[in-house]
This record gives structure tokens, sequence and C-alpha cells, in this order.
């Protein structure tokens, strides 16, 4: 029973956070302003924890709802544009809040936190960008490429607070990322002209 509880009591800190960070901003909401929104004390919300914390879980709770969301990577088409139709869903969530997409780059990118989205969703995305590498032909070129593409996504993901992109953006540069990945494997295995 103590278990659920606590339980319940940390969504509803992390419930609070998600609604105030939305309403008035992550820099205008405080730990005190959480604690009265979810009816605890601050020291309940510290212990579930500080701000970059519950923006992190904020985020967690977004992007879990749309990863548990997805469906199969389907075959054909450009693979480039599949590649960025595999994280427009995750890109949307930033469009929702732009500002606030920014804030929790800055926290990824800081390094101090860690989050449990990340690990499930890095394995989710890798296997279906190799899907899509393989079905672009690149053959036993299409893991090491997804991982490249996976590193670059994380990559302009976590700086996007700092160059000023929005989701369009990330999803032109890693777009043009794919599409280098693309050229290069092709190109490697077309045989020489004598």
């Amino acid at each position: 029973m103590r278990a659920e509880q606590k339980s319940a009591t940390r969504e509803r800190v992390i419930a609070s956070a998600q609604r105030l960070f939305v309403e008035v901003g992550f820099g205008a909401t405080t730990i005190r302003r959480i604690a009265e929104d979810a009816g605890v004390s601050v020291g309940t919300v510290m212990s579930v924890g500080d701000k970059d914390s519950l923006l992190l879980a904020a985020f967690d709770g977004w992007i879990g709802a749309v990863h548990g969301a997805r469906g199969e990577v389907s075959p054909g088409g450009d693979p480039v544009t599949r590649i960025g139709d595999v994280v427009q869903p995750f890109l949307d969530i930033f469009d929702a809040d732009l500002h606030l997409a920014r804030e929790y780059g800055a926290v990824l990118a800081r390094g101090s936190q860690s989050t449990e989205v990340f690990g499930a969703l890095a394995v989710a995305l890798q296997n279906d960008f190799e899907a899509v590498f393989a079905d672009a032909g690149l053959g036993p070129d299409a893991g090491p490429a997804a991982r490249a593409v996976y590193l670059a996504y994380l990559g302009l993901v976590m700086t996007s607070a700092v160059v000023d992109s929005d989701a369009v953006a990330i999803r032109a540069d890693l777009e043009s990322v794919a599409a280098v990945l693309i050229r290069s494997t092709v190109a490697d295995t077309q045989p020489e002209e004598s």
C-alpha cells in the first residue's frame, strides 16, 4: 500500500510539473508552486526531483506515450523521407512548445540528469532506422548507418537550445545526414569504371 501511495504521489507531482511547465513556462515554475499545485510539501516534490529532473520526467511521459503508440515502419518509399517520418512524432512534441523543448534540450546537454525513456527508445529508433537502411540496400552497413543517424538525432535534439533550431530544422538536418550515408554507402558498393 505504501509503495502505491508513493507512486501515486510521484505521478501527481510530475503531472503538476507538466501542467505548470506548459501553462507558465519552465523559468516561472518553482518547486513551491509545483508543491502547491500537487497538494504536497516542498520536501515531497524534492524527493521526486529538482526542476530539471521533473522536466525530464514530463518529457519521458510525453515521449513514452508517443513511443507506445507508434507502429511498425512501413517498407517502401524514399528512405530519406522515411527516416524523417520515424522521428516526426517526437518532433511534434517539440513543436507543441518549442521553448519548453529547448529547456529540455539544455537539460540533456548539461548531462547532469538521465532519462528513462531514451534507453528503450534508442533501441527502437535504431531498429527502425536499420530497417529503412536495409530496405534502401545498405546491407551490412544498415546497422552502423542506423547508429550514426540515431546519434545525429540525439545531437540535434540536445543542441537545439544552443543553436536555436526547431523541429523542421532538426528533421531537415537528420534527413541530410541520412542522405549522405546512403549516397556514400551506395558509392562504395558501385564498381569502379575502368
